[in-house]
């Protein structure tokens, strides 16, 4: 489609785009046009509007760069990896003058995620940095077995979502990225050796700022990302010896892989004198996503998944019914539906459905705890709305202010 000399190639047609102001450069667009949300460093001019309620991130390149990175995202997308959605490229761009503007890339904005900047601050909290160094390692892995390159490995290119008591990573930049049938070891290494350098100088930019806690020292923290993904990535592809009598030993595998959040979709077996050669030969994320969209509709964060779904077969045995699909149907109905209906209209900014109800679950089995007895989910849902939810700052309005007024409201995150 055209608006004056502009030209924009659009995944998702918005006529509200039309209405923005392409012929003055980003930096300079009137603040009435923007949303102030914070961001990571970045080597491109980086602004954010919003459209009919839902919020673009808008950034400035070469045109090349735009075109590669768009096509990248919307391959990614195909095939379900986590990271932001590409929605144009804005082509043809001019000032008043007649002089060239750079091409913009449009991606929606990832609700309710979190930059870095926002977590890595006096406020941040030991086991917060082990969640946020756990979700960009499996982030990594499971780019990797896809045959992605990221080639710009950091945290400045990630955004972070809550899930469950833990975080869920997802990419923002992939202007440096390539996607092939399969990396070779030496592009794997490649991507470990940027994320290496790339977050030990963000640790010490935040260090020189005075953002990072004294107790965390950033040599030891890239040291900890590196073993953390190369564990992992041992876990989801090692090749294993079974000996013939512990055949069961597979089994095992498989569902050790199913807890991590890993789906296998095959298993390369062969025999060997002393039993069985086995590797996991197509692995994906997100066995519990899947499981939970298939049986409720519900679409959550791996870990927030797995938590509805232990509530889910609680219920089910509980009720004493067989058939999983029922079952699942009058969970949704009888227990998770009732308690997102319960959040006051006021309170749902907060956090997203699927979060709250983790953390209500939580919530009942520390009032149970205790009580010493069962308080039963009314009492619980009511107690976290008033008690811990009321309290909590929007997601949104987290993001909306600078790291440093976090640290001086004493901001948890």
């Amino acid at each position: 489609m055209h608006t004056g000399s502009v030209r924009i190639t659009s995944a998702l047609v918005d006529p509200a785009l039309l209405d923005l102001p392409w012929g003055v450069p980003l930096e300079e667009w009137p603040a009435d046009r923007l949303v102030a949300l914070p961001q990571g460093i970045s080597r491109h001019i980086v602004r954010f509007v919003k459209l009919n309620d839902v919020v673009y991130a808008l950034k400035e390149t070469r045109e090349r760069i735009a075109e590669k990175e768009y096509d990248l995202l919307r391959a990614l997308e195909r095939i379900d990896f986590p990271a932001v959605e590409a929605v144009a490229i804005v082509f043809d761009r001019e000032d008043a003058d007649g002089e060239p503007l750079e091409t913009v890339l449009i991606t929606r904005h990832l609700q309710f995620s979190l930059p870095y900047r926002a977590l890595f601050s006096h406020v941040l909290r030991p086991d917060t940095l082990n969640r946020l160094l756990d979700a960009l390692a499996a982030l990594i892995v499971r780019m990797h077995l896809t045959g992605f390159s990221w080639g710009d490995c950091s945290l400045s290119n990630t955004l972070f979502r809550r899930d469950a008591g833990a975080f869920a990573a997802y990419l923002v930049d992939a202007e440096t990225g390539n996607l092939y049938p399969k990396l070779s070891e030496g592009q794997r290494l490649e991507d470990i050796e940027i994320l290496r350098l790339n977050i030990f100088g963000e640790l010490l930019d935040l260090q020189a700022a005075e953002l990072l806690h004294e107790a965390i020292d950033p040599e030891s923290v890239v040291d900890d990302i590196v073993a953390r993904y190369e564990r992992l990535w041992h876990e989801v592809t090692y090749e294993q010896e079974v000996p013939r009598e512990a055949r069961h030993d597979i089994e095992r595998r498989i569902r050790r892989l199913n807890e991590m959040g890993f789906d296998v979709a095959e298993v390369d077996m062969s025999t060997v004198d002393s039993g069985y050669r086995v590797r996991p030969k197509v692995v994906d994320a997100g066995y519990h996503t899947r499981r939970l969209l298939r049986l409720t509709g519900l679409d959550a964060e791996e870990n927030q998944a797995r938590q509805l779904l232990n509530d889910l077969d609680t219920y089910r045995a509980e009720s004493l019914l067989t058939d999983e699909q029922q079952a699942a149907h009058r969970w949704l109905t009888e227990v998770f539906e009732p308690v997102v209906r319960a959040v006051p209209p006021d309170l749902r900014r907060k956090l997203e459905p699927q979060e709250i109800f983790t953390q209500v679950i939580q919530h009942k089995w520390l009032l149970s705890e205790r009580a010493q007895r069962d308080v039963g989910m009314a009492a619980a849902v009511q107690s976290y709305l008033t008690d811990v939810l009321a309290k909590k700052p929007d997601e949104q309005a987290v993001l909306g202010v600078e790291v440093s007024s976090l640290a001086g409201d004493g901001v948890e995150v």
